[in-house]
């Protein structure tokens, strides 16, 4: 492996940013430890978590996917614990795709492990923040409300939440002011324990507006991250809920604006369930990993 050149870049989602390590031919094995120090943001090149770029043929969780979609996103957490999904990371991995060539502005299919995702790149706006490119849109799914009352303790501050599942789970819970949860280095204490498993992720929310919320999150596996994804979409389907306006209710399709500490998501619910994210997505740099470091890396 000492003369191995392994490239990675890296990216962001409204500040939510991942290692992306281009493995088509799904040859990278990736240990739990080498993902967490690919992750470190003081001894690795730092990230929320890392999209490994996998053909769906080649990867034995994607193949019953390889003819809906080409590419599989292998997600892993900054902790180097596996995840079934990540809104900002199929953003990015498909801003990849499109920046190596792979795919063109306009729709796609990406597998995770939470199904194809159906993704949507616009055409570039010269006059838009992200100059050349456009922002892309993630069909994600219909969210899954499992019933059974839910609460979320910081410190001493307790308060109920919604259980919302996008393809992983996710706490809500509506509070007065963000600063109430604290500084989320530790994960909040959801009960009953028995309602998440596999952990959870907690979002904390506050109305900003008509339709228009801000959040903060503790991702599973990864701490307080700037932005997630899925999470926000979890928040846009809670406040819906909370509202009044469920769409397979009314009929009509709903949209909220959703302010996360790394920038602006709009999620949109359409009357047959479907959930769609439209955000921007950058790619920053791109390099070779140093071969020795990343054998160290490995064999952890």
């Amino acid at each position: 492996m000492s003369t191995t050149r392994i490239a990675f870049l890296k990216g962001h989602g409204t500040e939510n940013d991942f290692v992306i390590l281009p493995d088509p031919d799904g040859q990278l094995e990736l240990s739990p430890a080498a993902v967490a120090r690919l992750c470190d943001r003081r001894a690795g090149i730092g990230a929320d978590g890392v999209l490994r770029v996998v053909r769906s043929a080649a990867h034995p969780e994607a193949r019953p996917m390889a003819d809906a979609a080409e590419w599989f996103m292998d997600y892993r957490n900054s902790d180097g614990s596996v995840a079934e999904m990540c809104g900002n990371g199929v953003r990015v991995f498909a801003r990849y795709l499109q920046r190596a060539g792979l795919v063109e502005a306009g729709d796609l299919a990406i597998a995770t492990r939470a199904g194809v995702r159906r993704v949507h790149i616009a055409k570039a706006d010269a006059d838009g923040p992200d100059g050349a490119f456009g922002d892309v849109t993630v069909a994600m799914g219909a969210a899954r409300l499992p019933g059974g009352e839910v609460t979320v303790a910081v410190g001493d501050l307790r308060w109920p939440a919604r259980n919302v599942n996008m393809g992983n789970p996710h706490a809500i819970s509506f509070i007065g002011d963000l600063a109430e949860a604290g500084d989320l280095l530790s994960a909040p204490v959801v009960s009953p324990a028995a309602a998440y498993p596999d952990g959870a992720n907690v979002e904390f929310v506050v109305d900003r507006g008509p339709r228009h919320v801000a959040m903060r999150v503790h991702e599973r596996g990864s701490g307080e991250t700037r932005s997630c994804g899925t999470g926000a979409c979890a928040v846009m389907v809670a406040a819906a809920r909370r509202d009044g306006v469920d769409p397979a209710v009314t009929g009509l399709p709903v949209t909220y604006t959703v302010d996360l500490p790394g920038g602006r998501l709009l999620i949109a619910e359409n009357p047959d369930g479907t959930v769609e994210m439209t955000g921007p997505a950058v790619i920053v740099a791109e390099g070779f990993l140093d071969p020795a470091w990343l054998d160290s890396a490995l064999a952890s």
